[in-house]
Order: structure tokens, then C-alpha cells, then sequence
């Protein structure tokens, strides 16, 4: 018999805009979606878990199971801010080296990228993510300023004094460069 005929396939679906269905059905408690949330994980597969003391199976997840709905920033200075994302499940995360904000970056200027915040880990070592929102996207592009990633011109943010790219620096103001990327 396969692995896969084995495990258990739950009747919880995770839609792109972050809401919980069950059996189709929207999940409507919050303290219901923060203790399911609490039990999600993610196998060397990739695939998402829910794992209760009494049982445990896979769930289907469209994107990722969680999406960054609010940024908060502090500090007056690119480099010694802090930013701080709030999900859909009211959880706190900072952008940080724990916490990095990830992005397929290096692209054309014209192709759009989506953001993730890397919330934490899974057993199989496969990162649980949380979509940036566009509204927090918005945000986020109003604060970026120019940066270099391994020798690219980029757009970022910094946070926790780390630089996190967004998107390519449209090839017109790369000479607008304080220093060149080397």
C-alpha cells in the first residue's frame, strides 16, 4: 500500500484570501482558527498537516495557510526600523533574520512579485509562510529605498538592520546609485 493511500486526508481547505473552510463551509470563530492554526504544519513534501493530540491529517492549502494583513513600523532611520506584520490570525511577527520577508525579487521591473514573511518552520523542514496583503504591499513599497543584493540593484526594506529586497530597481534610476553594486 502507498504512503499516500495511508495518511489521512482531512476535510479542511485554505483558500488564497486566507479563509478556513471545513467541509466547504467558512470557519467563522476565531478561537477556532487560532487553534488550528496552532496545530498546522508542513512535511518534507510540502504538504500542510493539522496535528491534534487525537489525530492528525493532510489538509489542503491553495497558497499559504496565512496572510500578513497590517505592517507597523518603528524608528526614524532606514536601517534601525523595525517592521512588524500582523496576520489574518492576529499573529506578531517582525521582519528579522528569524523572520525574513522573501520574495522572487530578480525579475524584470515590470513582473510582479509577491512577498512572503517567514513565520516559522515545519517538521519537515518546509517553511510555514504568510502572504503579504496588497494593502500592506502598498506600504511596504512606500518605504522601500535603493539597495544592492549579491552585486543586483534592488528596491528594499530594511528591518532589524537587515536589507529584504522587493523587486528589481527599474534600469532608469540604477545611476541614481549613492555607490555603484559590486
Amino acid at each position: 500500500m502507498s504512503e499516500d493511500k495511508m495518511v489521512l486526508h482531512l476535510p479542511f481547505h485554505i483558500r488564497r484570501d486566507g479563509t478556513w473552510l471545513y467541509r466547504g463551509t467558512p470557519i467563522r470563530r476565531k478561537a477556532m482558527l487560532c487553534l488550528f492554526a496552532s496545530c498546522l504544519d508542513r512535511d518534507r513534501q510540502g504538504r500542510y498537516w493539522l496535528r491534534t493530540p487525537t489525530e492528525a491529517g493532510v489538509i489542503q492549502v491553495d497558497d499559504v495557510p496565512f496572510l500578513a494583513v497590517e505592517l507597523d513600523f518603528r524608528g526614524c532611520s532606514e536601517k534601525t526600523q523595525t517592521l512588524c506584520l500582523r496576520t489574518n490570525l492576529d499573529e506578531v511577527f517582525c521582519v528579522d533574520a528569524e523572520h525574513p520577508l522573501l520574495c522572487d525579487w530578480d525579475r524584470p521591473a515590470d513582473g510582479a512579485t509577491v512577498p512572503y514573511i517567514h513565520m516559522r518552520t515545519g517538521a519537515g523542514g518546509k517553511p510555514i509562510l504568510a502572504r503579504i496583503s496588497r494593502a500592506v504591499l502598498f506600504e511596504l513599497a512606500a518605504l522601500a529605498v535603493p539597495g544592492c543584493v549579491g552585486g543586483e540593484p534592488c528596491l528594499g526594506v530594511w528591518s532589524h538592520g537587515m536589507f529584504f529586497p522587493l523587486s528589481r530597481l527599474p534600469d532608469e534610476t540604477v545611476d541614481d546609485l549613492e555607490e555603484p553594486c559590486v
